[in-house]
């Protein structure tokens, strides 16, 4: 009882991705089952960052509603940041956890935010993925 009424007050996060300045990806973590196989995950990537390629997100987080999602993201250096919740969940704790992972990142990336720093420290990246929120629900 306690974790289902956790979830229905508590915002979903559905995915968390990093994808770099082409769109492929870097790192990526799914919570939920909306995309039950890689090639509708991969297809949701590739709508995703053309419908954001030509945004000018900078240090700002920038939301969208796309295909009945809210998607937050933001762009570092060649790294594209993009957190995605339910059309009913809170833009502004969907930001929060985007900007906790991108702040994380540029901790274990030293500052040092680009793709290949983030390839040489991908196992440290996905760890990151799996902690920041706990099957979908965020941790406060």
């Amino acid at each position: 009882l306690g974790s289902m009424f956790a979830q229905e007050t508590c915002p979903s996060v559905k995915n968390i991705l990093l994808l770099d300045s082409e769109g492929k990806r870097v790192a990526v973590k799914y919570y939920t089952d909306d995309w039950p196989v890689l090639s509708a995950k991969l297809a949701f990537e590739k709508s995703v960052f053309v419908k954001t390629q030509k945004a000018s997100s900078g240090a700002e987080a920038e939301i969208v509603m796309f295909d009945g999602q809210i998607v937050v993201y933001k762009f570092i250096q060649d790294l594209h940041f993009f957190v995605t919740g339910g059309d009913e969940d809170n833009e502004l704790i969907l930001a929060s956890v985007l900007q906790g992972f991108a702040d994380a990142i540029d901790i274990i990336l030293r500052n040092n935010v680009d793709k290949r720093t983030a390839l040489e420290n991908l196992d440290l990246i996905l760890l990151c993925l799996d902690e920041i929120v706990d099957g979908g629900i965020r941790f406060s």
